[in-house]
């Protein structure tokens, strides 16, 4: 693949979140402040908004990583289209509450207990809710009833709302959310990067991976960058694995404009991709049709989009995990006993173990599609 031909430790435009690679654009900087108000305040609502691939995710796990976990609980629900007893029971088992969906006075119950102690130990909790324009209003109206826990003066549960546009539509037009729109302390959609920032951000992308110069972009590729992906950081990683497999296929050091044009053509089926010739390998005919490659291209796209989002999902779920064990690992109150010591390293290497499976198995399976015979081979 390409990051091996030019030297990278690892590929720098995956599609799947990682807070690793977060890059502060405008609109991210200004999420990020309204995201720091918003938690001060320790309640009401955080909404932040944006389309696919604008990179709400990736925001969200840059701040979890600023966060201290000794000062903060983070719960999250990353399961979309919820009614509203299954929005309880959901926000239960994200803080590791055991419930039953048909007992929702139980888990009430069961969630202020939880809410209470957390709030004598120090400690704030946060509610993330990803897809929240997939909810039902009954589930919005449940998580409002939520915020309403307090212990004394102080309010109990700070939730973050995250959604696409339509939920920014939806949140400001809905009678019956009136009562929701009233305890949103804090909002912000996140635009499209400006287009002086895609130089930067993918140069910022290509420094986390070992780039030192090779390839180097002629400057003519940005504009086309931007117009193509319309500065949405997905789009922008998308196209920039194709150029780079491109560069890496013919050899170049350079990416430039003619580079960067082929590539497009082979997205729009405006012309046949062809697979790297080998000694071994004989020309294969074009497509028939340049409407089929393009249908091809494109389904493979939303193949892919398809997988990494399943286990971006996966890595969110590891993520919560991980947090309950160093929570447990850290726990003051009672020293751990060599039981529970070897129960959490056992744990810690049984995540280790799901995550780097997990990982191996996207690579191969994206591997797999971006090499067929439709897409370029590096």
């Amino acid at each position: 693949m390409y990051e091996n031909y030019y030297g990278f430790s690892e590929r720098p435009f995956q599609l799947t979140p990682d807070p690793a690679f977060y890059f502060e654009s405008v609109t991210h900087k200004k999420a990020l402040s309204y995201l720091g108000y918003g938690l001060q305040q320790g309640e009401g609502f955080i909404v932040i908004t944006g389309e696919v691939g604008a990179g709400k995710s990736t925001l969200v796990g840059h701040l979890q990583s600023r966060l201290d976990w000794n000062a903060v609980t983070i719960g999250e629900v990353v399961t979309s289209a919820l009614g509203s007893d299954e929005m309880i029971a959901m926000a239960a088992h994200s803080f590791g509450i055991d419930v039953e969906t048909s007992d929702k006075a139980g888990a009430l119950s069961r969630i202020e207990e939880f809410l209470q102690d957390e709030a004598r130990a120090g400690r704030k909790v946060l509610l993330v809710v990803d897809e929240a324009q997939n909810l039902t209003v009954g589930a919005l109206e449940e998580l409002r009833m939520l915020s309403n826990f307090h212990l004394g003066a102080q309010p109990l549960l700070q939730m973050l709302l995250l959604g696409q546009p339509e939920f920014r539509q939806l949140l400001s037009e809905w009678d019956q959310l009136e009562q929701l729109r009233q305890r949103v302390i804090a909002t912000h959609h996140l635009e499209a990067m400006q287009p002086g920032e895609i130089q930067p951000y993918v140069e910022h992308r290509l420094s986390h991976v070992g780039w030192e110069g090779n390839p180097r972009f002629d400057e003519a590729v940005w504009p086309l960058i931007q117009q193509e992906s319309g500065g949405i950081p997905r789009l922008v990683n998308r196209l920039l694995s194709r150029i780079l497999m491109k560069g890496a296929q013919e050899g170049r050091s350079v990416i430039d404009a003619a580079v960067v044009n082929r590539v497009l053509d082979e997205i729009h089926g405006r012309v046949t991709e062809e697979p790297p010739m080998s000694d071994m390998s004989q020309p294969q005919a074009p497509a028939p049709q340049e409407s089929v490659q393009g249908e091809e291209s494109a389904l493979l796209d939303a193949q892919i989009s398809a997988i990494e989002e399943a286990f971006a999902q996966r890595d969110k779920v590891i993520a919560a995990l991980r947090k309950e064990v160093a929570a447990l690992a850290q726990e003051k109150t009672e020293p751990a006993s060599g039981d529970n010591s070897d129960r959490i390293a056992a744990l810690e290497a049984r995540l280790d173990d799901q995550e780097r499976s997990l990982r191996q198995v996207l690579t191969m399976m994206i591997n797999y599609f971006e090499s067929s015979a439709t897409r370029d081979a590096a």
